[in-house]
């Protein structure tokens, strides 16, 4: 890509060109890009391909690269060649006509590269090294695949994220916004962000209660002088903001909850009986950023952390650590998050402390991680400046990491605050203190949740659970009294109406309400509700009856008919009738289950049963691969049928797989295709490319 950038740029510099997770990057000084310069660019890097130009790897001394770079006239090359301290330097050739800085390995020669596996995505600014007071230069990022199938599977997982942006859905459910003239990076809960988020706090500090935990709330300010001692402001005051002079004494913003939690320990003489203390705090925190690094929900200014402090004695840092891993797995698999990537993070070279108190810390967090059972990779220099680290990452409903928990032994604020307690010898000692958080912001945590649903979240954490739709104004007084008597029973439901009923309807669907009831004068009648599902219901949407019998409510499963009139039963089984209350306890126990039934009915049509087979034939199950774990297959909803068959498609680019079981005279067979393959399956117990 920089040969073609340069050979319709003559005047561009290069500077430095990595790859990433799925893809990579080159910066450029020069003049800006457009979109229209991109597909210049793209036809350029095709025609170097289709050339088949050999990649020749050429070692060189310190000085004959920096002679060639000097002569190319290209600064920022010299710059890089100055940080490599490696010898030989190694130059990759691209035939006779262009060379580059770079410690390969590469392909033979360009025609290897499969042209339309490539793609340039978008260009973008980007200040040399990081630095503001740097140039600004033009950034493209492209990404290169082995196969045109792969490029395609990768266009539909960029399409998908870009359906889920947090961003844009937060703006069109109404949940929060960025108010610019209140600044960026400054969170505005709207009513129905705020439900879900009081929903969240709620349900947190329920379970820090019943584990053990006292809550705490403590100022957003305090002296400079705290941050002094904690040692922030000589590690962190980059991240911090400016302090203010309040009667000629200077405070600060606090960046971290962890100072005020170890005053709240000194407030008065603590026994060793006491340990362990827990204390925990949706503490709210300000950390100065750059208005280019801010990002919807994922980086901001101000933001509240799930924070916790555990001080106790030397023999009780592994039962603790333990505790916070269970209460993390605990937390997170409320949510659907069971898949973990677990990272042990070991002393970096900017660090506070004496050797002997980083093992010990460091110790610690093995034998906790090693009695879990958790599987884990040592990132070597990756703590925190005062301790080691545990840090988890979570996998969404894509397969992305997103780094929410940490756990971090620290031995040297004890020491900063001079913090102690009386041992049963009478003597002062100094306790062990665990900072840990589990959410880790609750900004970034919404982000994460709204992409994780797409919006669509489960009826125990959606901010509006039902929505009564009355079919005319008559219907509107009954409406009214349902929407009372689930508000009584603790159900977020309200009434709309003044719009015709197809519209209420779509208005809902377009919200993400997970129930609607239509109302109309069969239903006043007879007091009742037919209500709509949508978190649990197959593509056809299913029709539940709402009952309200001595004031308690109840769902009931009805059967829907086809385009023939005849029955088609509805494939989710809800077993017993279940309450309204009981039916949420359910869904967020099975929210991994709902969530990957969201990300199937977005990726396959399945219809109902299709043409006659033969007598003995009956199909059994048939399963979608799970986004991320190619291992577990879930099952879609059919029934074993005989003597029909099921006509499914996969969209075109999906990533997934299908799997599918069927028997002839009782014998299973299986079979396993990939995707943009339309089927039909059954036939005497036969499967082809195209059937």
């Amino acid at each position: 890509m920089a040969m073609a950038v340069q050979k319709l740029f003559p005047n561009s510099k290069v500077t430095i060109g990595p790859w990433i997770d799925n893809g990579f990057y080159y910066d450029f000084d020069m003049e800006p890009l457009t979109d229209k310069d991109l597909k210049k660019i793209k036809k350029e890097m095709d025609r170097i391909i289709r050339r088949n130009l050999p990649l020749v790897r050429e070692e060189v001394s310190r000085e004959e690269a920096q002679k060639r770079i000097q002569a190319l006239n290209e600064p920022y090359k010299l710059e890089i060649l100055e940080r490599i301290k490696e010898e030989p330097i190694t130059i990759y050739h691209i035939g006779e006509e262009w060379w580059d800085l770079c410690a390969g390995p590469h392909v033979e020669s360009t025609g290897k590269i499969q042209r339309k596996a490539v793609e340039l995505e978008s260009v973008a600014g980007a200040y040399w090294r990081g630095d503001e007071n740097n140039q600004m230069l033009q950034r493209i990022y492209g990404t290169a695949w082995e196969s045109e199938d792969q490029l395609k599977a990768y266009i539909h997982f960029k399409e998908e994220a870009k359906r889920r942006d947090h961003r844009r859905l937060g703006q069109d459910l109404d949940l929060f916004s960025i108010q610019e003239d209140a600044g960026g990076g400054l969170v505005f809960w709207h009513p129905k962000g705020a439900i879900i988020r009081h929903i969240l706090e709620d349900s947190w500090k329920q379970t820090h209660l019943q584990r053990g935990y006292d809550l705490l709330y403590t100022p957003h300010v305090a002296k400079a002088d705290l941050w002094k001692i904690s040692g922030h402001i000589d590690f962190y005051k980059e991240n911090m903001y400016n302090q203010m002079d309040v009667e000629d004494e200077p405070y600060q913003l606090r960046p971290m909850n962890c100072p005020y939690h170890i005053l709240v320990y000194k407030r008065k003489l603590q026994s060793y009986r006491d340990l362990p203390i827990r204390v925990a705090e949706l503490g709210t925190v300000y950390r100065y950023e750059l208005s280019g690094a801010l990002h919807g929900l994922f980086r901001v200014r101000g933001f509240t952390q799930d924070d916790a402090h555990i001080f106790c004695l030397e023999d009780q840092i592994k039962d603790e650590i333990r505790g916070v891993l269970d209460l993390t797995e605990e937390i997170l698999g409320q949510f659907g998050f069971r898949n973990f990537e677990v990272n042990l993070s070991t002393r970096p070279e900017k660090s506070v402390g004496s050797e002997d108190i980083w093992e010990k810390a460091t110790i610690a967090l093995k034998d906790a991680l090693d009695d879990k059972g958790w599987g884990y990779t040592v990132d070597e220099g990756g703590g925190a400046f005062y301790g080691p680290k545990i840090d988890l990452k979570i996998e969404d409903a894509l397969g992305r990491k997103w780094q929410c928990s940490t756990v971090q032994v620290d031995f040297n604020l004890p020491e900063r605050f001079d913090i102690t307690y009386i041992d049963s010898h009478t003597e002062k000692k100094r306790p062990i203190m665990i900072h840990r958080a589990i959410l880790g912001s609750l900004e970034r945590f919404f982000g994460i949740l709204i992409e994780n649903y797409a919006g669509d979240f489960p009826l125990w954490l959606a901010p509006t659970q039902a929505r009564i739709l009355p079919v005319t104004n008559n219907e509107l007084q009954y409406c009214n009294e349902v929407a009372s008597e689930l508000k009584s029973r603790g159900i977020r439901a309200e009434v709309c109406h003044g719009e015709r009923l197809p519209k209420l309807i779509r208005n809902a669907e377009t919200q993400k309400v997970p129930l609607m009831a239509v109302v109309g004068p069969k239903e006043v009648e007879a007091r009742t509700l037919t209500i709509r599902n949508s978190a649990l219901s197959t593509s056809r949407g299913s029709q539940f009856s709402h009952m309200i019998d001595n004031k308690t409510p109840q769902l009931t499963l009805v059967e829907e008919e086809d385009e023939d009139g005849e029955k088609v039963p509805e494939h989710i089984d809800l077993g017993p009738i279940l309450s309204i209350k009981d039916q949420l306890e359910k869904d967020k126990d099975d929210e991994s289950l709902r969530r990957w039934k969201e990300q199937l009915l977005g990726s396959v049509d399945l219809n109902s049963v299709g043409e006659t087979l033969e007598p003995d034939v009956k199909i059994m199950s048939l399963s979608i691969q799970s986004p991320g774990r190619p291992d577990i297959f879930l099952p879609l909803p059919v029934e074993p049928t005989s003597g029909k068959g099921v006509w499914f498609t996969l969209k075109e680019g999906s990533p997934y797989k299908l799997k599918f079981t069927f028997s002839v005279s009782n014998n299973i067979v299986s079979g396993l295709r990939y995707t943009n393959t339309v089927w039909k399956t059954g036939i005497k117990g036969t499967s082809s490319k195209n059937e």
